[in-house]
């Protein structure tokens, strides 16, 4: 049977986290020191972000998107499934429901 078999993913998670972290350790080496509080807290976050999980990163897109959409139940209900796939047309079913599961569990 055609479409059984294990699916795509259909949300990319992109990895940049490494990039993001040497621009700013390069932009920390020859800052100012009026920049040098600013640039550091940036090399925090970036740093946080980086070590997110794909499931983690899926589950943080779900949710904005569930949110941008106006949905304020339960991120793994039926309704949280079906406002996912309106927002986001190209998602299957298989896809938003694995989403939601996701992001009800992290």
């Amino acid at each position: 049977m055609i479409g059984i078999g294990k699916q795509d993913m259909a949300v990319l998670v992109l990895r940049d986290g490494q990039e993001i972290t040497e621009l700013l350790c390069r932009a920390l080496g020859s800052a100012p020191d009026n920049e040098r509080p600013g640039l550091e807290r940036a090399l925090v976050l970036a740093g946080q972000i980086a070590s997110l999980s794909d499931v983690e990163l899926r589950a943080r897109w779900v949710r904005q998107r569930l949110a941008a959409a106006g949905h304020r139940g339960p991120v793994d209900s039926v309704a949280a499934v079906k406002v996912l796939r309106q927002a986001e047309p190209g998602l299957s079913l298989r896809q938003a429901v694995v989403y939601t599961r996701e992001a009800a569990a992290a």
